[in-house]
């Protein structure tokens, strides 16, 4: 009779546990192939947009100017989120999507958390405090990547779009629902009032390239 009690009492702790401390969501797995490092190396002007030393072209500048209301911050990781994109043969859809999802997050910003210390050390452009959250999409550290990882512009849009590019029929999906099913946000329908802006960066930012 103790042990039937003592076996009930038990299944109620474990079950009042798991609803006070729900189960985590589980990591994304590391299944980004996007090498940030040689992307950078490669493409001149988003090594210039990162904020690297510049190197001059003849007759025009390497950083891409402001567009759509941005800064000149926020246009740059506008451009490396577009062409990371491009890098993976992605179509202007999936531009549109991470462009909108980076203005509701951060607008665009590259944040770092004071709760993920080695963040602060990074180049950023502000700070968040949303769970472990980082970057310009915010990230969580727990989930997504290492500070390092998601604080780099390019390897974080790298890792939006290979989750985008596994969820079913994303192409046909409205820009709310595809940056919902990447993104689990608890406020969903936050992403649509960016899709106007959003496509408005990315017309800007691939005319005539």
């Amino acid at each position: 009779m103790l042990a039937a009690v003592s076996l009930v009492a038990s299944l109620i702790s474990v079950g009042v546990s798991w609803a006070i401390f729900p189960e985590e969501p589980a990591a994304v797995a590391d299944d980004t192939s996007f090498d940030a490092a040689k992307f950078y190396e490669t493409h001149a002007r988003a090594n210039a947009a990162r904020g690297a030393a510049q190197a001059a072209l003849p007759g025009a500048s390497l950083v891409p100017k402001p567009v759509a209301g941005l800064n000149q911050a926020q246009t740059n990781n506008a451009f490396i989120v577009i062409e990371v994109a491009r890098q993976m043969n992605l179509p202007e859809r999936a531009m549109v999507v991470a462009i909108a999802t980076a203005l509701q997050e951060t607008y665009l910003r590259n944040l770092a958390n004071p709760k993920v210390p080695a963040s602060m050390k990074l180049p950023h452009e502000g700070t968040g405090t949303n769970y472990d959250s980082v970057g310009i999409f915010q990230q969580r550290v727990s989930i997504w990547g290492t500070p390092e990882q998601l604080m780099d512009p390019a390897f974080a849009s790298a890792k939006f779009y290979t989750k985008l590019t596994k969820v079913s029929g994303w192409q046909q999906m409205s820009v709310t629902n595809a940056a919902q099913a990447v993104q689990r946000s608890a406020f969903a329908s936050a992403y649509a009032k960016h899709a106007t802006t959003a496509q408005k960066i990315v017309d800007s930012l691939t005319d005539g390239t």
